[in-house]
């Protein structure tokens, strides 16, 4: 499996980069993690949006769906110019029927909806899901193929269960809008000490902080992250990619 950042900014977009949104690819098959605003500018440095396989969506909040509707005007303009037809499907939560609603487009996307019950498969990759403590019904996912997992934590505040949730995965891509001194918990967030907490508890290989804060010096959610988690730690940026 192999992971691109194409946008980790919480909240908003930093200027010409992208909110929420990572490119998995296994093999040929392309999967779009989220779909923040700017999203579809910054994926097509790496591929034509047309060409994804599927979407899987953590949560309805603008900074991780404002391009859905780009999306779906992009795929639709490229098979009007003769483009391959098909139907990409779009799975996210049917808790919000307004908002899951608008994942179906024509014949252009579709709408599919998972649920934390029973994992859920997706081309050659298994997913599985688990809600987070949000404002809002937002899920974390686990992403495994032949050995190998990366765990999505979504947006959320600390919850011991992600730690089973994520127990082992070579790569955690964890949220982490706040700094260690203060409380993002009523925001439904997490600090980079709470981070690191967490990827120790799930003994991962590789913390990946994400969903950053548009204050203050990121270097220091590495510095509170590693305070706890001793093995590797990065901070998100625009196109870093991992392969596993």
């Amino acid at each position: 499996m192999k992971i691109t950042v194409i946008g980790c900014w919480g909240g908003y977009p930093a200027k010409n980069e992208a909110s929420s949104g990572y490119l998995l690819e296994y093999g040929d098959y392309r999967i779009l993690l989220d779909c923040g605003s700017g999203v579809l500018s910054q994926l097509q440095n790496h591929m034509k949006p047309e060409d994804l396989d599927a979407v899987v969506l953590t949560h309805y909040h603008p900074d991780h769906v404002a391009d859905i509707g780009v999306l779906q005007h992009a795929v639709l303009i490229q098979q009007m110019l003769g483009g391959t037809k098909k139907t990409m499907p779009i799975y996210g939560h049917a808790l919000d029927e307004a908002e899951f609603n608008k994942l179906t487009y024509k014949e252009i996307t579709k709408g599919i909806a998972y649920t934390d019950e029973q994992p859920l498969q997706i081309g050659p990759l298994t997913f599985t899901f688990l809600r987070t403590k949000h404002p809002v019904p937002c899920f974390a996912m686990r992403i495994e193929a032949e050995g190998q997992t990366i765990v999505y934590t979504g947006d959320s505040a600390y919850m011991d269960e992600m730690a089973e949730f994520a127990r082992d995965a070579n790569v955690l891509l964890c949220e982490s809008n706040f700094y260690g001194d203060m409380d993002g918990s009523g925001a439904g967030h997490m600090t980079g000490r709470e981070a690191g907490k967490l990827a120790g508890k799930a003994n991962v290989q590789l913390l990946l902080l994400t969903h950053l804060p548009h204050f203050g010096d990121h270097s220091q959610l590495k510095k509170e992250a590693g305070e706890t988690f001793k093995r590797g730690i990065a901070v998100a940026s625009s196109s870093m990619e991992y392969q596993l």
